[in-house]
C-alpha cells in the first residue's frame, strides 16, 4: 500500500531530487545486473542506439552518447571485437565510415531487453493496484521529462 503523506512529511525539492537520482540510479545498476550483459554500461548504450537508429558515424554516435568521439570509439573498438558491431563505408561517400550493428548483437540486445523487462514485470506484479497506477503515472511524468529539450544545470543556477 502507498504511504499517505501530509504536507509536512513532502520532501523539499532538493530532498526529492536527491532521492529520486538515488533511486534511479540504483535502477539502472539493477537493471544491468539483470540483464547479465557482457559489455560495460557505456558499450551497451552505443550497441542499444545503433540497433534503433541504424548505421551512425562515430561523431553521430558520440553526440547521441553526449560523449566524447574518443570515449565512443574505444567503446565501439571493444563492441567491434566482440563480434557485435562492425564499421563500413557509407554506400554514398565512401570516405565515411558508420558503425553497425551485427546479427550477434541484435541478439545481446533483444536478450537484454527482455530480461530487464521480466525483472520489472515481475516487481510491479508485486505491487498493489493503487501502486501499479502511480508507477504508470510516475512512468508517464519520466517520458514526458526525458522527450523535453535538455535544461542545462550551470553554476548559477544550481546554487
Amino acid at each position: 500500500m502507498i504511504p499517505q503523506t501530509t504536507s509536512a512529511s513532502v520532501s523539499s525539492t532538493p530532498e526529492l531530487a536527491d532521492r529520486l537520482r538515488m533511486a534511479v540510479t540504483r535502477l539502472s545498476r539493477r537493471l544491468r545486473r539483470e540483464a547479465g550483459v557482457d559489455v560495460s554500461p557505456t558499450q551497451y548504450s552505443a550497441l542499444a542506439i545503433v540497433e534503433k537508429w541504424g548505421p551512425l558515424t562515430i561523431g553521430e554516435l558520440a553526440e547521441a552518447e553526449r560523449l566524447r568521439p574518443p570515449t565512443i570509439t574505444k567503446a565501439v573498438s571493444l563492441l567491434e571485437e566482440q563480434g557485435l558491431v562492425v564499421r563500413r563505408p557509407d554506400p554514398k561517400d565512401g570516405r565515411i565510415v558508420r558503425v553497425e550493428v551485427t546479427r550477434a548483437g541484435r541478439r545481446l540486445v533483444a536478450r537484454s531487453r527482455a530480461l530487464r523487462s521480466a525483472f520489472l514485470a515481475q516487481r510491479l506484479a508485486e505491487l498493489d493496484p493503487d501502486e501499479r497506477e502511480l508507477m504508470e503515472r510516475m512512468a508517464t511524468i519520466l517520458e514526458r521529462w526525458l522527450d523535453a529539450p535538455a535544461a542545462r544545470v550551470t553554476k548559477e543556477s544550481s546554487r
